[in-house]
């Protein structure tokens, strides 16, 4: 893939850049907005004397909507910690968990399976871009136990939003219902 050392190195480099700016610049984005998910699950004092909206649905959880669920996904796939972000914009939604079973969770990081982002609703699949110099925006080393790990899907149309909810599936690998930050 690589004509010598040198190339290797730029590419390197170059994924680390990537990887790097999209996760500083989701934490910067949440300090900047104040999005203390403590802060926020509080209701104001101007809320709390406005009239209620009729049906008004319960606010988007978390993958997990239960203590039961993140075991299952544990025991299961060998992954817990999962987020589902827009990030660049709304342009890339990036996908991040951390591998508590390697074993497991091998499949996950797959070469040969490709990956899909599932929006139901709307009918949408997203796909990992396919850059000409870097490849896919995704981490295919082997798992190790403690380690987080990333790929981000395209979402040039912006058509996922925050608050959607989406499937990831990864071969025989896949998680529903998980709500987009």
């Amino acid at each position: 893939m690589f004509d010598n050392k040198a190339s290797c190195t730029k590419f390197m480099l170059l994924a680390g850049l990537v990887a790097g700016s999209i996760f500083v610049c989701s934490g910067l984005t949440q300090a900047a907005q104040g999005n203390d998910k403590s802060v926020a699950a509080q209701p104001t004092a101007a809320a709390s004397t406005a009239s209620p909206a009729p049906k008004a649905t319960p606010p988007a959880s978390p993958v997990a909507r239960s203590q039961r669920g993140a075991e299952f996904i544990r025991k299961r796939w060998g992954i817990d910690n999962i987020v589902v972000r827009a990030t660049a914009s709304g342009e890339l939604i990036r996908f991040s968990y951390r591998v508590v079973d390697a074993e497991k969770a091998a499949l996950i990081n797959d070469k040969a399976k490709s990956p899909y982002l599932i929006e139901e609703k709307l009918g949408i699949a997203l796909q990992i871009p396919q850059l000409e110099k870097v490849g896919q925006l995704r981490q295919t080393a082997k798992p190790e136990n403690g380690r987080e790990y990333w790929m981000a899907f395209s979402n040039k149309s912006k058509l996922i939003k925050p608050g959607a909810r989406v499937d990831i599936v990864i071969g025989s690998f896949r998680i529903n219902d998980l709500v987009v930050e």
